[in-house]
């Protein structure tokens, strides 16, 4: 009896990964504090904070309510850990949980305001695209050629007073409210590193 050895079959080395460079700030007003322009991120953080402390906080002075009320004999003194420790625990612990919850409807709203944002941004290009239709169907495109509709990429914008082109659907400005059309002046304007344009 003969044994046959099949050579080894190599997979194929994986390419080697190119570090991610992470975008840096241009200048210190732009970009640099995400909190301080963004008042629902700062309250979603605050109530988030806030909870955090106060909901185990309460916890803790009910339990040293507890500690007080169980280890001494005389009830004049239990009754002062009892309001001191039970009562003021509960309502520390219930001032927390309504800020976990306010913290969670701020988060939710904010959210909800995003997606709002992107279902608008549909909506525009699904009417550019209906009314092309439109036109076509019409015989408006024999008269004179139609318009394409404008993809968001296409267009060069440039964020507050920010010295780098960016695309429209570019990560780094999107949700930026002072973006400004890139003018005659972007040749001497810098190309963003992320988009590639």
């Amino acid at each position: 009896m003969t044994t046959q050895v099949q050579p080894a079959i190599q997979a194929p080395a994986p390419a080697p990964a190119q570090p991610h460079a992470m975008p840096r700030a241009a200048s210190r007003g732009e970009g640099v504090a995400p909190l301080r322009n963004n008042p629902a991120q700062l309250l979603h953080l605050v109530l988030f904070v806030a909870g955090a402390v106060l909901l185990p906080a309460g916890l803790i002075v009910i339990g040293l309510g507890w500690y007080g009320v169980a280890h001494t004999p005389y009830v004049y003194d239990q009754n002062a850990y009892i309001v001191s420790g039970g009562i003021l625990g509960l309502g520390i612990t219930f001032v927390g949980g309504f800020l976990y919850f306010g913290s969670w409807l701020a988060r939710v709203a904010a959210d909800q305001k995003e997606s709002q944002r992107q279902l608008s941004d549909t909506l525009l290009l699904l009417a550019d695209a209906v009314s092309h239709n439109n036109a076509v169907a019409n015989g408006a495109a024999a008269a004179r050629p139609a318009a394409r509709p404008r993809d968001p990429g296409s267009v060069l914008v440039v964020a507050g007073t920010g010295t780098t082109v960016h695309r429209a659907d570019c990560d780094l400005v999107a949700g930026r409210d002072d973006l400004r059309p890139a003018g005659p002046d972007a040749p001497n304007l810098t190309r963003c590193r992320l988009c590639n344009k």
